[in-house]
């Protein structure tokens, strides 16, 4: 029996990598799925398809996750697409390294935008629908593992996620009264499209390796995984919590 049966969920960045993969997992879950997407439609597309292989039903919405105006929007097509929007997996990110002494005032803004403001303002639209009609939601968070932990070259990713673990933990005793449960997932090291460089750089990918105890990166799915736990009601009463999904790597960490 489909877990999420009657659900749907909006998946920011959900085009590729992890995004894609939690997508289809909260489809074969049962839930339909509002698949986001800023820049590659043909990703967007494939998920969609896996989606309705699944057996679920999906739309999808391009919307820059930055810009206040199109998460309202991506709001309301979920709710003129399928009658409500009960999940929110804030999944869309990104990273620029530079370092701080030379890291310029476009890229500041760019990162944070993506990775905190847009966070900030669609759960905050997410929450007003559901609000309006008295109904529960879950807001699921995908950190990272340097909510915690120092990342040289990455300062402004770093601060982003910092402040989205504050923000989760803030959420989750506002909303809480409301029937809403607010999580965060932080990855660790995991084999997706952005770590192409890395996969393909063995000594750096060896080295990194060597830091985690389980001695592999994870999958999407492993993240994906979670997510579906989160959302369902067996996680009714898991609040204000991260989970960290790193094969051990934040344990046993030595920075290079």
């Amino acid at each position: 029996m489909p877990t999420l049966k009657d659900r749907t969920a909006i998946v920011t960045g959900s085009s590729s990598g992890i995004g894609q993969s939690i997508a289809v997992r909260l489809a074969h879950e049962g839930a339909n799925v509002v698949i986001d997407y800023a820049g590659h439609p043909e990703g967007a597309d494939e998920t969609l398809r896996q989606v309705t292989a699944a057996g679920a039903k999906g739309i999808v919405v391009q919307a820059d996750v930055s810009k206040v105006e199109a998460v309202r929007s991506l709001v309301d097509q979920a709710w003129k697409a399928f009658g409500c929007a009960d999940i929110l997996v804030n999944n869309a990110g990104m990273e620029k390294r530079s370092d701080f002494w030379e890291t310029g005032e476009e890229d500041y803004d760019r990162v944070l935008g993506v990775n905190l403001k847009g966070p900030f303002f669609l759960t905050q639209a997410f929450v007003q629908r559901l609000r309006e009609v008295k109904k529960p939601g879950r807001v699921i968070n995908i950190s990272s593992v340097h909510e915690d932990m120092a990342f040289p070259g990455f300062a402004t990713y770093c601060a982003s996620k910092g402040g989205l673990r504050m923000l989760m933990r803030d959420l989750a005793v506002e909303l809480g009264p409301l029937g809403m449960t607010v999580n965060n997932i932080a990855p660790g090291a995991i084999a997706t499209p952005i770590n192409k460089s890395l996969l393909e750089d063995k000594p750096k990918l060896n080295a990194l390796l060597a830091n985690i105890p389980l001695g592999r990166l994870g999958t999407p799915e492993d993240v994906a995984n979670l997510v579906a736990f989160l959302a369902s009601d067996e996680a009714a009463y898991v609040n204000g919590s991260t989970f960290t999904v790193d094969g051990g790597l934040s344990r046993n960490y030595h920075e290079q």
